[in-house]
């Protein structure tokens, strides 16, 4: 696999076996999300965002979101907050837990966390944004990394600058989403900051926004020179998309999603898995409704199978609703 994008990747003291990464994402990837993309052969699992203020009054359900199983590791867990003492703090109470890799979010647009002052707002305080960094990486013994945006809006792109910030705290690695904060997720992500990351700072450079497939992943490499590749929304009800992307570079062959059989099963064992990670039956179910629609999304009929998907409560009649499918 010479010359190729897809290539093992080395932050701080940890080596990933490919730099393919599943993005963290807040309601999405949760412990049975990140198995199943870990099984697909994701080079790095990353978690939900974790707030460290909550982590500080230890709140129960925070505690849960900071479970790993031993089979996904590699895995980054996320903390978001503004202050430098609380995230330095709370880094290292948690730091003998089994993850590897502490990344802080400087990226998050939901207004909540921004109007704290958290996630993407420190985009607009780059002086803040390194004290938190610098703190962090002399608190911990772990690899320290940061993911940013490409700025908060379109009057303060300053992703270059950020990313020459981390790289003085001694940040492992800096992660770039190619839009601002006022974007979100809409529009086309600009690759280009990306490459400016990269050509500014000697540390790994992770790029993120719009990959679906492997040639999203070999025109970033070539537009940006990236290190590696962080895949999010497009790992949506489409845990096979590392698979899609290592076969590819191993074969040269282009897949798609499974067959609708293949599929099922994987639908059936995620909702048991998130039915045992709840504890709950119903509260798994819910929890799973909306996996269900994404992974069933452009097949024939998955508006009508989205509102039946809404109906089902129990295991049973999940299972029933997806056999009719095949």
């Amino acid at each position: 696999m010479t010359n190729q994008p897809v290539s093992p990747l080395q932050i701080g003291s940890v080596t990933l076996e490919n730099n393919l990464i599943l993005a963290p994402m807040a309601g999405v990837t949760d412990l049975p999300f990140r198995l199943l993309a870990k099984e697909q052969g994701a080079g790095l699992i990353c978690m939900e965002m974790v707030s460290a203020k909550a982590l500080q009054y230890n709140n129960k359900n925070t505690y849960q979101l900071l479970e790993v199983n031993p089979q996904e590791r590699p895995v980054s867990l996320q903390l978001f907050g503004s202050d430098p003492d609380c995230i330095s703090e709370m880094a290292k109470k948690i730091e003998e837990k089994p993850f590897d890799i502490l990344d802080i979010n400087m990226g998050c647009p939901v207004p909540k966390v921004v109007n704290n002052g958290d996630g993407s707002a420190l985009m607009k305080n780059p002086k803040l944004a390194g004290e938190i960094l610098r703190k962090t990486v002399k608190t911990i013994n772990k690899p320290v990394t940061v993911k940013i945006r490409k700025g908060f809006d379109e009057t303060c792109v300053n992703a270059v600058e950020m990313a020459k910030i981390a790289e003085d705290a001694g940040v492992a690695a800096i992660a770039v989403h190619g839009r601002t904060r006022e974007q979100y997720y809409s529009g086309k992500a600009d690759w280009d900051i990306i490459a400016q990351v990269k050509d500014a700072v000697s540390i790994p450079v992770i790029g993120n926004g719009d990959l679906l497939d492997a040639r999203d992943v070999i025109a970033m490499k070539e537009q940006t020179g990236c290190d590696g590749f962080m895949i999010g929304r497009g790992a949506q009800g489409n845990p096979w998309i590392f698979h899609q992307i290592l076969h590819y570079f191993e074969t040269g062959e282009m897949i798609g999603k499974p067959p609708m059989e293949e599929m099922v099963d994987t639908m059936l064992r995620h909702a048991k898995m998130q039915i045992a990670f709840k504890g709950d039956e119903l509260c798994g179910i819910r929890e799973f409704r909306k996996h269900a629609a994404w992974y069933t999304a452009g097949y024939k009929n998955s508006a009508k199978l989205r509102g039946m998907i809404n109906e089902v409560n129990t295991y049973e009649q999940l299972e029933e609703l997806f056999r009719m499918m095949i």
